[in-house]
Order: C-alpha cells, then structure tokens, then sequence
C-alpha cells in the first residue's frame, strides 16, 4: 500500500466508514486576492458506522494497551497502529527495518489522520519506539493548535 492509501484507509474509520478524497492543503490564496478553500469529500460508504467504530475501537487499545504506548496523548483517545517491515534484500530479509506508526485523533471527532514512516531507523529495530514517539510529538501539538479539549 503507497502512504496516500494507508491515511485514505485509516481516514475511512475516522469518518465513520466513508471513504473521503484526501487532501493536503487548506486553502489556497491567490494573487489577486481570492482564494479558494478545499473541504473534505466524500466518496463513499465502505463499512457500516457500527464497523468504523469497532475498528476505532481496537485502534485506541493499540495506543492504550498495545505497542502503540508511545502515541498516547494524556487526555485524548487515539486510535493507531504500529508497523515494522523488514527490507528485503539479495536471497532473503536484511536486517535493516522500515518503521511506520498510522492513526487519527481525537477518536470521538477527528481532525487529522497522520502517517510516520521511516526509512531504515538506527536508534531501535520496532516502530513502536522510533514512528509512534514522532506521531506523539506532531499530535500533541496539532491538537493544541485545533484547540480541542481534553475528551478523556
């Protein structure tokens, strides 16, 4: 899966089970003065809101519980998941690892999807103590940026 398909994936559970056309930028200002906001669109139902909740549902146990720790915003629930792939390499796996940490928050109202990936990290061989710490530092201050209260 390319990175745009995991965040429009896990963008799907954060909606409720709708599929939304991604995004990156807000709002575009032009020379001339005017400008031109982008606002989320949906594409379509993929899962019942029953199904995105349940999913939302494992995905804060992975931040509260699981592997995900690192991603845990006091306050807030979470929702995410870690990823650690071997690279392979001639005849076989190296030792060398890509790291990845995907998730959305607040769970209850998302304002953002994130995805950390990094390529080949040194200073640990798992996700959890490389992506999700990033993931950690960005949340935390996109949602003192949002202004979104403590919900937990």
């Amino acid at each position: 899966a390319t990175p745009l398909q995991m965040v429009t994936a896990f963008g799907s559970i954060a909606s409720g089970g709708t599929i939304m056309r991604p995004y990156i930028v807000d709002r575009v200002e032009y020379a001339d003065g005017h400008s031109e906001e982008t606002r989320p669109t949906p594409i379509r139902p993929v899962f019942s809101n029953r199904t995105a909740a349940l999913l939302s549902g494992m995905l804060v146990n992975v931040v509260d519980k699981g592997h995900g720790k690192a991603a845990r915003i006091h306050g807030y629930y979470v929702a995410g998941k870690t990823g650690t792939a071997q690279i392979p390499g001639r005849g076989g796996y190296t030792a060398e690892t890509n790291h990845s940490f995907v998730g959305f928050a607040p769970v209850d109202d998302p304002k953002f999807v994130m995805l950390v990936i990094l390529d080949k990290p040194t200073t640990s061989i798992y996700a959890s103590e490389t992506a999700a710490p990033v993931f950690f530092d960005i949340a935390k201050d996109l949602l003192i940026y949002y202004g979104i209260p403590p919900n937990e």
